[in-house]
């Protein structure tokens, strides 16, 4: 039986199962909540932003900061990137 996450969870379901496949609470409830909006397709494809490789390494700060990824000060673009996509 699915266990209710409280209202800040729109799907339980889908909330727990990618839990269960090792997704952090804030990814796994960003996915869930836009899953059950019929405004939000999250398996669409994504914008047109370019690619990470393209931005430069302050601009990649700048996002990691935004989101609040710890340690940025100390990576080079390569972590950078790699820290944003793991977010």
């Amino acid at each position: 039986m699915t266990k209710d996450h409280g209202s800040s969870i729109k799907d339980n379901e889908t909330y727990e199962a990618l839990r269960e496949d090792g997704a952090s609470k804030e990814k796994a409830a960003r996915i869930a909540n836009a899953q059950a909006s019929s405004d939000q397709h999250p398996s669409e494809k994504g914008g047109k932003a370019k690619p990470y490789e393209d931005w430069t390494k302050d601009e990649l700060y700048d996002r990691a900061q935004e989101i609040g990824i710890e340690g940025r000060s100390d990576m080079d673009k390569a972590a950078l990137i790699k820290a944003l996509r793991n977010h």
